[in-house]
């Protein structure tokens, strides 16, 4: 298959499958004469595998470890658990980050008075700028974090 078929039979873009092979998630694929990608089913379903767990969520940097745990049939499933695991905590810490965002900021529009004012709330808030203390309003406290949370999730 070509790159534009790979691309639709995987259900990743061609952009992608080029950008996979550039990081060695891949291996590069084989070339026609005239300089043509192609790609076996194998390689297909290796994108397939790849678009996958893109869709769950996962970095390209594990998907390059689980790409080898599945490569490796000798694997312990506890691996794979435990990097499963470790996804889902990252996601529901970022899930609580985002519903405290839109907390904070649904509150915030409560306070709008949303009328031909320049007072704003919202505006106000946004203009507190510059580094924050531990715990002082404004912070990653504001949003239920520890400032080495924010860290390790901007990360």
């Amino acid at each position: 298959m070509t790159i534009g078929e790979a691309a639709r039979a995987s259900g990743v873009s061609a952009k992608m499958i080029r950008y996979y092979e550039s990081t060695g998630l891949i291996d590069r694929a084989a070339r026609s004469e005239a300089g043509y990608r192609h790609y076996t089913e194998a390689e297909i379903h290796t994108l397939r595998f790849i678009r996958r767990a893109r869709d769950l969520g996962f970095t390209v940097e594990q998907i390059g470890v689980l790409l080898a745990l599945w490569r490796d049939r000798g694997r312990a499933s506890a691996d794979v658990k435990r990097i499963a695991y470790e996804h889902v905590d990252a996601l529901e810490r970022k899930a609580a980050e985002l519903h405290a965002m839109s907390r904070t900021l649904t509150a915030l529009a409560a306070r709008c008075h949303g009328d031909d004012r320049p007072d704003c709330p919202i505006m106000e808030d946004l203009a507190e700028a510059g580094p924050v203390p531990e715990g002082a309003p404004g912070g990653p406290a504001r949003f239920g974090l520890s400032r080495s949370a924010h860290r390790r999730d901007e990360g």
